[in-house]
């Protein structure tokens, strides 16, 4: 697909990178669970969402990451963490978690 945009023609030289963010990508997905898990060649992140009363949730979105950039993705989230808390205040993480939050604290669906 080519880039008709003027203001990004210029070609990258050796210290800039043009990213493409395509509409479809660019209105996200919203998770609320993320499952991670590892061999030793590949971190692969799951973002799902579930919702209030449902026994079954989707995987939205599948990335899939060398352990050295999931290690990057580690530090760069942790930097981020902390300015935002800093502008912000401190993310309250809620209650312990211990399981999948099936109910959300409200009442169960019934059919």
């Amino acid at each position: 697909m080519a880039n008709n945009d003027p203001k990004n023609q210029n070609p990258p030289d050796g210290n800039q990178l043009n990213i493409e963010l395509p509409e479809s990508v660019a209105e996200g997905e919203y998770s609320n669970l993320a499952i991670i898990t590892h061999s030793n060649t590949e971190f692969v992140l799951d973002f799902i969402r579930i919702m209030p009363g449902m026994p079954q949730a989707r995987v939205k979105s599948r990335i899939l990451l060398t352990p050295q950039h999931a290690k990057r993705l580690l530090k760069a989230m942790t930097e981020n963490i902390g300015k935002f808390e800093a502008m912000h205040g401190r993310i309250d993480e809620g209650e312990s978690f211990d399981g999948f939050p099936m109910h959300f604290g409200g009442p169960t669906a019934e059919a």
